[in-house]
């Protein structure tokens, strides 16, 4: 029992509060190093920038444990850090295929039926991004200081924030299981993310239900959810792997870099080499 309390007393609100960087560090240098960020859903950020921004919002009426308080402020810096890197190395639209290589491509052609307004979160230019964060993050001042003298009302806003943001939280693993699904492959997708995501799962379902501190069921709730999605897209990575490299350049016309995007298209394209250069690579050979 006493290294029971030990753990969920300190070891785990420790692990908590440093797993934003534990999960997202080692994919934003590997986004960095390689200069593309070619298999990797920006709808993570997305969905974790929201619910964080939300998270915050809704502790002044839930006051949950101020860990899960100091997480989301981490998760918020280290999502924008990935976010800029991976909007800096997104691979350009292909020569041939046009929108092949652009980010969620198959979303907007409706391969899974889905069509997002205004092509929402798959902008080409980066400045829609940031604006977007900004205004949610007015907006949701603007309810604060609006709703915050009206008890009643605010209580019910606040929870309602609450879960609409842990719901959205618990989404997370969906757009990189779609991702993976459309490719046959994880490639693209750090096996040290998905570790910590499992890993994370564990730690918080053991702290959600042996914590003394007050920890809201909309917390464990969504955590249940989002620990089962974790084991699903682990299934994933056991049947998929990095995929084909080949097939992979071939459906999405990226590559690690630039020089290996040119080399895959023009040994790929037909006519980009003549039947006389083949033979003598063979004959070569």
């Amino acid at each position: 029992m006493g290294l029971t309390s030990f753990i969920s007393g300190f070891v785990a609100p420790i692990f908590i509060i440093i797993s934003p960087i534990t999960s997202y560090a080692d994919q934003t240098y590997s986004i960095h190093r390689t200069k593309s960020s070619a298999g990797f859903s920006l709808d993570i950020p997305l969905i974790m920038l929201v619910a964080s921004i939300l998270r915050i919002f809704y502790y002044p009426g839930a006051q949950f444990d101020t860990s899960l308080l100091i997480q989301a402020f981490i998760m918020i810096a280290i999502q924008i850090v990935l976010l800029k890197v991976a909007l800096d190395h997104r691979p350009g639209p292909s020569s041939k295929g046009g929108d092949a290589a652009t980010p969620f491509a198959g979303s907007r052609e409706g391969e899974f039926g889905v069509s997002r307004p205004y092509n929402f979160w798959q902008w080409r230019s980066p400045k829609p991004y940031w604006q977007f964060l900004l205004y949610l993050f007015i907006t949701l001042t603007a309810f604060e200081l609006l709703l915050s003298p009206m008890p009643t009302l605010y209580a019910l806003y606040s929870a309602t924030i609450g879960y609409i943001g842990l719901s959205i939280e618990a989404t997370l693993p969906l757009p990189q299981i779609l991702s993976n699904y459309r490719s046959r492959s994880c490639r693209g997708f750090r096996v040290s993310v998905l570790a910590s995501w499992i890993a994370g799962d564990a730690m918080k379902m053991f702290w959600f239900f042996t914590a003394t501190s007050e920890i809201p069921w909309a917390f464990k709730i969504c955590g249940i959810f989002q620990m089962c999605c974790d084991s699903f897209l682990g299934v994933q990575y056991l049947m998929y792997g990095d995929g084909d490299a080949g097939k992979i350049v071939k459906d999405h016309g990226i590559g690690l870099n630039g020089n290996a995007h040119a080399h895959a298209l023009s040994a790929r394209t037909p006519g980009s080499r003549t039947p006389r250069t083949e033979k003598d690579v063979r004959l070569g050979d």
